[in-house]
């Protein structure tokens, strides 16, 4: 057995040993709170913060569902009216929440590496759960990608997986490639326009595309990204309707996907630009799925990182 971890900052690195424990915990925990109508009470007297710097709807509240239905007190920090408007110092905010004992942080931050700074400048024993920063990492997304094709297509082997869309700026995507990674997918395949496709030599086990057409066809998964135009620097793209003709995912393309291929989308979604309403909201989308799944998923990283 690998140790229990501590912290959750990145997939990089993780053993399969330990993505699939934290896997096998999701999926328990969902039959344990009867698919989230139950509420335990594994973290009864623990305290989690949601410390996001950047807006998050669907992120957060995942999280802080997850912390309630296993019992544990949820504080969201609201920086809109913190300290941190005034200049105070990441670290120095850091320390003041740790006086006040809590056990556990969540944390979201545009600027990569965030999370492991606050590991290392933390001065209690709090633990420390990316859920995103920058371009880098969001491992709880990642899980819970995996998650959804394991219980669809638990031969990780055998699956041919395309992720389409701005990969270049998507922390989701990285995430993604080293959980797909990690679980021996057959092949991943990376898409987009020139200008939103990672260095060639960032990811060297897998296949790069700019013709979508091409890269999905006999796909088994294809996860579809959205423009991340708010960490984008100059980049030269077609306008939406150019784009979604070129690298958007509608019914024709999916035909040459494989029979059956699983759709899946991080979320928001762009309707028309980098998929189509009937593919989004059609039999073989996974991204409900995905949302539900989420709230596992967190539940199993809170159970792990704060495990008596």
């Amino acid at each position: 057995m690998s140790p229990r971890l501590r912290h959750l900052t990145t997939l990089e690195h993780l053993p399969r040993i330990s993505i699939e424990r934290l896997l096998d915990r999701a999926e328990a925990l969902r039959d344990a709170c009867a698919h989230g109508t139950r509420k335990l009470d594994v973290l009864a007297g623990r305290t989690v913060l949601n410390l996001f710097f950047e807006p998050s709807t669907r992120t957060r509240t995942s999280f802080e569902l997850a912390a309630r239905r296993l019992g544990a007190d949820v504080i969201n920090f609201d920086l809109g009216f913190s300290s941190t408007s005034k200049g105070e110092e990441l670290y120095d905010t850091l320390h003041t929440l740790e006086a006040m004992h809590l056990d556990a942080i969540i944390v979201r931050h545009k600027e990569a590496g965030t999370p492991d700074a606050l590991v290392r400048h933390a001065m209690s024993g709090v633990s420390v759960v990316n859920a995103g920063d920058g371009h880098r990492a969001h491992p709880t997304q990642g899980l819970l990608d995996v998650l959804t094709i394991r219980q669809h297509r638990p031969d990780f082997e055998n699956l041919v997986v395309v992720i389409c869309g701005d990969i270049k700026h998507s922390r989701v995507a990285r995430s993604d490639i080293h959980a797909l990674t990690v679980m021996g997918a057959k092949e991943i395949r990376l898409c987009g326009p020139a200008g939103l496709m990672p260095a060639a030599d960032e990811f060297p086990h897998c296949r790069y595309y700019n013709d979508f057409d091409a890269a999905i066809e006999g796909a088994d998964v294809s996860i579809m990204l959205r423009l991340q135009k708010e960490r984008m620097a100059i980049v030269d793209l077609p306008d939406e309707a150019a784009y979604f003709n070129h690298y958007g995912l509608d019914t024709r393309r999916l035909a040459r996907a494989a029979k059956g291929c699983l759709v899946m989308h991080p979320g928001p979604l762009n309707r028309g630009i980098e998929i189509a309403s009937e593919v989004a909201d059609g039999a073989q989308s996974r991204i409900l799925e995905q949302v539900g799944n989420g709230v596992f998923v967190r539940m199993a990283v809170l159970c792990e990182v704060l495990a008596r």
